[in-house]
């Protein structure tokens, strides 16, 4: 069985995200989206972590060969235990790329049985991004366009109580 990972910290996920999940899940037996603590993200986020998960599993539910989980060991560690052999890495930029092959190089020095597929963004999705999601939100902007319709009611609720 042919199993990937994407690993990200999704707060919220975006259609971006979802658009790389669906793609990643044609190419593999098993998909695996987890929720990873980003050590270089000095905020907690939006959401916890398991609230993430939470509305990653609405928004994937009509996908039967992906599964939502939450770590916060390496992703290279985590690819082992879960018998991975691929990450899965989207890409909207330059950029990215830079970052993500550095990141790609090191998870291939701790874990070497461990590819990284790298899937460029759909050009509708290329400006969509989790911090972008959260400042619309904020202003009460319609999310329509940038997350999925399941979500919505959920990061509207969130970003109001936190104004409170």
């Amino acid at each position: 069985m042919k199993i990937a990972i994407y690993p990200g910290s999704f707060d919220p996920i975006t259609l971006g995200h979802l658009n790389i999940i669906k793609r990643a899940a044609a190419c593999f037996d098993k998909l695996i989206v987890c929720v990873m603590v980003n050590a270089s993200k000095k905020t907690s986020g939006l959401f916890t972590p398991e609230e993430r998960v939470e509305l990653i599993r609405k928004t994937v539910a009509k996908l039967p060969n992906v599964e939502v989980d939450h770590s916060c060991e390496l992703v290279a560690e985590y690819a082992k235990a879960k018998k991975a052999c691929t990450l899965i890495k989207g890409l909207r930029a330059v950029s990215d790329y830079e970052y993500e092959l550095q990141m790609a190089l090191i998870n291939a020095r701790l874990n070497p049985r461990l590819e990284t597929m790298f899937i460029p963004s759909s050009a509708k999705y290329t400006y969509i991004s989790s911090s972008v999601v959260k400042e619309l939100a904020s202003y009460g902007a319609d999310l329509t366009d940038f997350v999925p319709r399941e979500i919505i009611g959920d990061i509207n609720e969130k970003i109001n109580r936190r104004d409170l």
